[in-house]
């Protein structure tokens, strides 16, 4: 399967779970606990790799499965970090209000852009240098609201504090990714047994996660097993659906493209996101948002443009440079 046809479906799926986790709310709010929802995701998508590999385990030659343990606790470090991730999160949202929070998530795009540079050593052209600080630019042009509005100037009147755990927030997402990249490539495994070992311990760790919130709450709602299914709803299972279906796209992308192309894909979830909440919510779309799309679009093809048109267009250029130098000699 080509790259491009996995990233597109990537950014259909992307743009779709905002959409069916909006639907999902009644009257305004969630009836079901959300944090059920990354489980229930990381039990799908443990399943269906459980199943890939048992159904590729009869062919010859058979697949090849590292067992070692040497090799195998590399793989919950993903979700530790993620772990961590999620926390620092919740501590930038004490110091920053959300639109300013979601502006600077736009940094894990450049983060990332450095991590891929850095540790898997991975170099990029100074056009696709260019291209990547052009997603970043984008997208958060695309989220910025109006300036005459009070939410304006909350974007630099946060404390310190808040942007401080905004750039390590980045950093860690950008560092989990980067990792997971690692672990797939790192050997030729089959990726449904990578897979199998990433999502049990993303599901261990979910299942802590709902078992701590319990202790928190004193049990207030009972254990998390007796209330997992508590208020889903059809929309529900779509999310869950949706989440697990991104999430397997995601690991063939590691696997067999890289981070950067996951960025992109993610990244180009919003255009289609705006055109689908045309119709389905009472949106209006700003200039902003419209200017940040035609930049994302342009970074798109400034990164991916093949190098026989880098080269023609950079001909040109010196031919028009030299025409207009002996233009002005004349």
């Amino acid at each position: 399967m080509q790259w491009y046809l996995v990233a597109s479906l990537l950014t259909i799926l992307t743009s779709s779970q905002g959409i069916l986790t909006t639907l999902s709310k009644t009257n305004g709010r969630y009836r079901y606990d959300y944090a059920t929802v990354p489980f229930l995701a990381e039990v799908f998508k443990l399943l269906v790799s459980s199943f890939l590999l048992w159904k590729e385990i009869p062919k010859s030659p058979p697949p090849k499965m590292t067992t070692d343990w040497k090799s195998v606790r590399l793989f919950p470090i993903p979700s530790i970090i993620y772990l961590i991730h999620n926390n620092v999160q919740f501590a930038t949202l004490v110091y920053v209000d959300a639109s300013t929070y979601q502006i600077m998530g736009n940094l894990k795009i450049v983060t990332t852009g450095i991590l891929f540079r850095l540790f898997l050593r991975r170099k990029l052209s100074n056009l696709q240098w260019m291209a990547i600080v052009l997603l970043a630019v984008g997208t958060t042009m695309s989220q910025v609201k109006g300036c005459g509005e009070a939410s304006c100037d909350s974007l630099f009147s946060s404390p310190i504090q808040g942007y401080m755990f905004g750039i390590l927030s980045a950093c860690l997402s950008a560092l989990a990714g980067i990792y997971t990249e690692f672990l797939m490539k790192k050997n030729d495994d089959t990726l449904y047994w990578q897979n199998v070992q990433l999502y049990t311990f993303g599901a261990i760790f979910n299942m802590a996660r709902l078992l701590l919130d319990d202790f928190r709450n004193e049990f207030e709602k009972g254990p998390w097993w007796q209330r997992l299914f508590n208020g889903y709803s059809f929309t529900t299972w779509l999310v869950v659906l949706n989440l697990g279906s991104t999430g397997l796209l995601v690991s063939w992308l590691m696997k067999y493209a890289d981070n950067i192309v996951k960025v992109y894909s993610t990244s180009m979830a919003m255009p289609l996101t705006t055109v689908l909440s045309l119709f389905l919510f009472d949106f209006r779309p700003t200039l902003q948002l419209f200017l940040g799309i035609v930049v994302c679009m342009m970074s798109l093809q400034m990164y991916f443009a093949p190098p026989k048109q880098i080269h023609h267009d950079n001909f040109f250029l010196s031919g028009v440079q030299h025409s207009l130098s002996r233009r002005e000699n004349i």
